[in-house]
């Protein structure tokens, strides 16, 4: 896992590369990767790379970045992991390609020069790459199916720069800071900033399973090569088939397999839950004989159900990991803030968990570590995938009626600023529930966009409700229709809530730690072996698919536990340092708030 940087002055009226400034993007990136480091620009000074390296797979010298081809034809700077790259090799190796690594990021080069932008439908894996093509004089970049690695870009007209992280481009001092009013609504409405926004006007992230290429004519638009919901409505047209516990078995042991490719230990984050749990239980499966497991514990859950230590070190010695529970204290909370908020890429409601097991992770000497992060979204574990399709359904027929959704909020609105009983999305119910994204905007919404107004700037709220559109970016990610009430849930959930918040929180969070998070349960190929079961899986539901994986299965306690979520007491501990920030910026009074809607605030006024 690495931070990746480039520099491309396109325009002939451009200057030329400034190394100085693309040394600042690549070191504002050090704790991606502290192993090394490397830069390489154009003998013509028209374009740099610039990487840093965390070294997890061909750990020698020979595997360090940017690389070029042997022929000198292209270079490539990158950033994740190729999990089949073994396979592509031996694919390669037969068409007579010879390799002076045992890296992933060789294949790359020898893919791309084999079959050109065509080459990301052979991978596997997460990654965010650019690989500069000399005899076409294009830079062409790529970002995994699930957006499970960032890449940030901006382009004004004469230079190309891109970096893994919002902040490292800033860094370069080239960009400008004008806020983007698109990328703000979207937090206040979503609790993350929704691609391809940010919260700067000039920069955008490339979205998830998509290319770009740049000529010396410029960006062009990007490109789709793949799609949540396309691949589920695929499996729809296919038509309903049944799913055994050995096939979901089989495929995700493949999977796990797969991500424990690595020539450093394979660590593992463990909770009481089913996800994390089943995963270790699959990695000794695959025939992993040493696993590190690290827990999470707070004394404000200690003899409460909010407490995962018990069960978590119940699964540990299941499975015979060499488990470590970390304990976080208040304090440890307060210390690490500013740190927390510096390292923060992008404003979040959360990742705040994510900080904390990951610097248990790294305290362990861990590299690597995997989470059962994606398991709620391919096996339906969330509320919403009961609530929306129920609510579409109830008020399907009341929101069709002219006028009489718009009417019921006004009225609901205002009644409830007056004696404030009821949650602010009920006014929102009859114009927005009867809708595939209005109720789900409804059930993950962090504040909903008639609030707006009280809460930022009256104009940036208009601007930005006008270019998100936000009921619009949600039907988006649900087209073409995904064929049935599970799969249009599990590709919301996966396409906006994971992609958005999940996944970059974890990005940033375990980077921050020089850790390489790895998540076998969001995965394309897993996917596509499930998605034509979707259905059956709704009728299944419960995840125990998932729990009855592992040859010796998890324990009753783990499987009938009440979900809980991956949670620390941070509105505890919030009110001593958070709530004071809060108070003193916001329109509104805490009282009046619940607690998602004063970290948002937080995050707004502190980052």
């Amino acid at each position: 896992m690495c931070g990746i940087a480039g520099i491309f002055a396109y325009d002939q009226r451009a200057p030329a590369v400034d190394m100085e400034e693309l040394r600042a993007i690549r070191d504002h990136m050090k704790m991606r990767g502290p192993d090394g480091f490397g830069e390489w620009c154009s003998e013509n000074g028209r374009l740099g790379l610039a990487h840093r390296r965390l070294s997890i797979i061909d750990l020698s010298d020979n595997a360090s970045q940017p690389m070029a081809s042997g022929d000198g034809v292209s270079i490539v700077t990158y950033n994740g992991e190729i999990y089949n790259y073994q396979a592509l090799r031996r694919q390669l190796e037969q068409k007579g390609w010879r390799f002076r690594t045992q890296s992933d990021t060789e294949v790359l080069l020898h893919l791309y020069a084999e079959k050109g932008d065509e080459m990301v439908y052979d991978l596997r894996g997460m990654y965010a790459f650019a690989i500069w093509d000399e005899k076409k004089q294009e830079l062409f970049l790529a970002r995994d199916p699930y957006g499970i690695k960032p890449l940030y870009y901006a382009d004004d007209g004469l230079t190309f720069r891109f970096a893994s992280q919002v902040k490292a481009l800033l860094a370069g001092g080239a960009i400008s800071k004008d806020p983007e009013p698109a990328g703000w609504v979207g937090f206040y409405l979503f609790g993350s900033v929704p691609e391809p926004f940010t919260t700067y006007r000039n920069i955008r992230l490339l979205p998830a399973g998509n290319t770009v290429r740049v000529t010396l004519n410029g960006s062009q638009a990007p490109q789709p090569f793949f799609s949540l919901a396309e691949t589920c409505a695929k499996g729809n047209e296919e038509g309903l088939r049944s799913i055994g516990q050995e096939e979901v078995r089989e495929a995700l042991l493949d999977s796990v397999r797969h991500h424990l490719v690595a020539d450093v230990p394979v660590g593992a984050f463990l909770s009481a839950g089913i996800d994390s749990g089943a995963l270790v239980g699959l990695m000794r499966d695959a025939g992993q004989q040493e696993i590190t497991t690290v827990t999470l514990s707070f004394e404000e859950y200690r003899g409460r159900h909010d407490d995962e230590a018990p069960l978590a070190e119940q699964v540990a010695r299941l499975y015979g990991t060499r488990h470590h529970t970390r304990v976080v204290t208040e304090q440890e909370f307060h210390d690490d803030l500013p740190h927390i908020l510096e390292a923060m890429d992008q404003p979040t409601i959360d990742g705040i968990n994510t900080w904390f097991v990951s610097k248990a992770a790294n305290e362990l000497g861990l590299k690597v570590a995997i989470s059962g992060l994606g398991g709620d979204e391919l096996f339906g574990g969330y509320p919403s995938f009961r609530d929306v399709p129920r609510w579409v359904r109830l008020f399907g027929l009341p929101s069709k009626l002219p006028g009489l959704g718009p009417a019921a909020r006004w009225l609901l609105t205002r009644v409830n600023r007056l004696h404030p009983v009821l949650s602010p999305k009920a006014a929102g119910l009859l114009e927005y529930g009867g809708t595939w994204p209005g109720a789900w905007l409804l059930r993950r919404g962090v504040f909903m966009p008639w609030e707006l107004d009280q809460i930022m700037d009256r104009q940036m709220a208009r601007q930005g409700l006008a270019s998100l559109d936000p009921l619009r970016h949600i039907e988006l990610a649900m087209t073409p229709d995904p064929g049935s009430d599970f799969a249009r849930v599990a590709v919301l959930e996966s396409a906006l809530y994971m992609r958005n918040q999940l996944l970059r929180d974890t990005d940033w969070a375990s980077m921050a730690h020089s850790l390489e998070v790895r998540v076998p349960l969001v995965d394309r190929i897993l996917l596509e072996c499930f998605n034509s079961a979707y259905g059956n899986l709704q009728k299944r539901g419960n995840k125990n698919l998932l729990a009855k994986s592992p040859s010796c299965k998890l324990p009753e306690a783990i499987i009938n536990r009440a979900k809980t979520g991956f949670t620390t007491p941070v509105e505890q501990w919030q009110k001593c340092g958070i709530a004071k920030a809060w108070q003193a910026n916001a329109s509104l009074s805490c009282e009046k708030c619940p607690w998602s809607r004063r970290w948002a605030f937080s995050i707004a006024n502190l980052s």
